[in-house]
């Protein structure tokens, strides 16, 4: 997006990438005629967070077939959550803890908000409507305020092995593989469950570079494999009013610095691995905000693993604690060898 003052100090015209504009007149054709087919507009929530007095509640607006909607269990297809229709502009109305806010969606149907409304600490939801809709909840993760510690989890080769970001295997995990054949990595749900059970009240933010149409199936992976409940931030893959496409590691930072800045007083434990840009956003997140950061635990990939996500591989598979710009690095090769370093540490006891 560029903006250009003209001369006379008229207000300024602001130029929208071509990418863009493509997009949002494809989005409109097919909205338009769709919506002479009969289809109908329907939401699909996300899972929000928030504090006692406020909430981060998102989703997206698309549209559907009418009729009941059959749904195959055999196999479900990465590829089938990309051929969704948005609703742009789409007048969405959100309760929560009987506070009424309405507010539109962006130009690809996501809505992204932050609503006044008093929920109690724990698990709540945010009431969501739409035209002709009837109205769904959206969970809300509300943390409560004397909560301290905290865990930020990557996704890709972290949780779930993806063997980003190698361009085909990528496409082919993201868009071909049956959601119900994707492995999870070793040992990791049991590191999480441990770290939430020694800190109760402990809230897991699942932080990846991979696109909001990927959600459910993510959140039913996250499920399937034990993993403890949690908001999953991700980001469009599609044309920005100034760029081609988004950038994930701004997404990252960005995700990171609005975290630090709703609550303050808890401190993150930041958990990647090595196979894409993790070590460097987290390094430079503990720079900016060292009494945000706990530590950083570090998955690291196997020689096979990092070769297909175009890493270079680590010296070793041993499990190691290295002390970097004041805050303790861990670093080991499954949630098992990560687990071994933390369990003796004030992070746990």
């Amino acid at each position: 997006m560029v903006t250009i003052t003209p001369a006379g100090g008229s207000s300024p015209v602001v130029r929208i990438h071509r990418a863009a504009l493509i997009e949002d007149a494809v989005h409109e054709i097919v909205e338009r005629r769709l919506r002479g087919r009969g289809w109908k507009p329907y939401i699909t929530a996300y899972t929000g967070y928030g504090a006692p007095g406020w909430a981060r509640v998102m989703g997206r607006v698309l549209l559907s077939r009418p009729g009941p909607v059959r749904r195959k269990r055999e196999k479900i297809r990465g590829w089938r959550s990309f051929t969704t229709t948005p609703v742009s502009t789409a007048l969405v109305r959100i309760e929560v803890g009987g506070t009424v806010t309405e507010a539109r969606t962006d130009r690809s149907g996501y809505l992204d908000v932050m609503v006044k409304g008093d929920l109690d600490p724990g698990w709540g939801s945010a009431k969501l409507s739409t035209e002709g809709t009837v109205p769904i909840d959206a969970p809300i993760r509300v943390i409560d305020p004397t909560v301290k510690f905290g865990v930020i989890s990557d996704i890709d080769d972290t949780v779930m092995v993806t063997t980003l970001p190698r361009p085909l295997l990528a496409a082919w995990n993201t868009f071909v593989l049956d959601e119900h054949a994707r492995a999870a990595v070793p040992g990791m749900a049991v590191l999480y469950e441990r770290m939430v059970n020694a800190h109760p009240g402990t809230p897991v933010v699942y932080l990846s570079t991979g696109a909001w149409n990927v959600a459910p199936t993510l959140t039913r992976f996250l499920s399937r494999h034990l993993y403890p409940a949690g908001p999953i931030l991700l980001t469009d893959w599609g044309p920005t009013p100034d760029r081609w496409f988004r950038s994930g590691q701004e997404h990252k930072r960005k995700s990171l610095r609005r975290l630090a800045a709703e609550f303050p007083d808890v401190k993150w434990l930041l958990i990647g691995d090595d196979g894409q840009h993790d070590q460097e956003i987290y390094s430079e997140f503990a720079r900016e905000h060292p009494d945000n950061v706990a530590a950083v635990a570090i998955r690291r990939l196997s020689p096979t693993q990092a070769v297909l996500a175009g890493a270079i591989p680590g010296p070793s598979e041993t499990a190691e604690v290295v002390p970097s710009g004041g805050k303790t690095w861990f670093s080991a090769p499954d949630g098992a060898g990560l687990w071994s370093l933390l369990r003796d540490t004030d992070l746990v006891s």
